[in-house]
């Protein structure tokens, strides 16, 4: 049976990403023999990066989407026979936040060996520049996009951090950054913090941790930017 790695990608696409990235990783990738990703043409752009010499058609690739049932079953199938397999998530760590656990949570089932391999994760690098709890922590994905139900969330998040001290981390689809901050800032208590982490490991990241009432003050532009956003009451 084959060995599946779990291979850390770039959050961003300047020249200086793949700094963050140890060595290790371009062996992992001359192990594999077949990869599943979240999007073949930045997968592959990605990997030519990594490792120049690569020849990109040696390999086989499958898109895995939302992991349906036909793409499992092709990953059993390359794993029993004895394929070494790579999963690449579209940014950061695959398995978090990625339709990717499906496929790991497969090989599992199937008794193969998986290896987790260090990368960048927007979400903890967001956590430890926070200075909000990190051994209490929640990480909560998308919030609803209804205005109705997205306040009632909101709310829920900061009674259920105020009650446990835990932080809470959330994302946003980039384009509706600037509504979320919005909603955050005119629903969350004027003494809870929220950090706004954008473009993390970027030449323009930017990390900041202020109460709601202190971001009233100057609110800042985030649309189209990926963003990494805590609260903690």
């Amino acid at each position: 049976m084959g060995t599946v790695y779990l291979i850390p990608t770039v959050l961003h696409d300047e020249p200086e990403a793949l700094e963050v990235l140890p060595a290790y990783i371009t062996d992992a990738v001359k192990q594999c023999q077949v990869f599943f990703v979240e999007n073949e043409k930045t997968a592959r752009r990605f990997l030519k990066r990594l490792w120049r010499e690569m020849v990109i058609d040696d390999y086989a690739w499958y898109a895995i989407h939302k992991a349906e049932d036909a793409v499992r079953t092709q990953f059993l199938e390359a794993l029993q026979a004895g394929k070494n397999i790579g999963i690449i998530s579209e940014a950061g760590c695959p398995g978090v936040a990625d339709p990717g656990q499906i496929l790991v949570a497969a090989a599992q089932q199937a008794g193969a060996v998986v290896k987790p391999l260090v990368g960048p994760s927007s979400i903890l690098l967001a956590l430890m520049a926070s200075g909000m709890n990190g051994q209490g922590f929640r990480f909560r994905g998308y919030l609803p996009i209804d205005n109705l139900e997205r306040r009632k969330a909101i709310k829920a998040i900061e009674v259920e951090s105020q009650q446990q001290q835990c932080a809470q981390i959330f994302i946003e689809t980039p384009y509706r950054n600037n509504a979320l901050l919005k909603d955050l800032l005119q629903y969350c208590q004027p003494n809870t913090r929220i950090c706004v982490a954008a473009n993390i490991t970027a030449s323009t990241e930017k990390i900041q941790t202020k109460t709601a009432k202190e971001w009233l003050k100057q609110v800042p532009e985030l649309h189209k930017i990926p963003v990494i956003f805590l609260i903690q009451a």
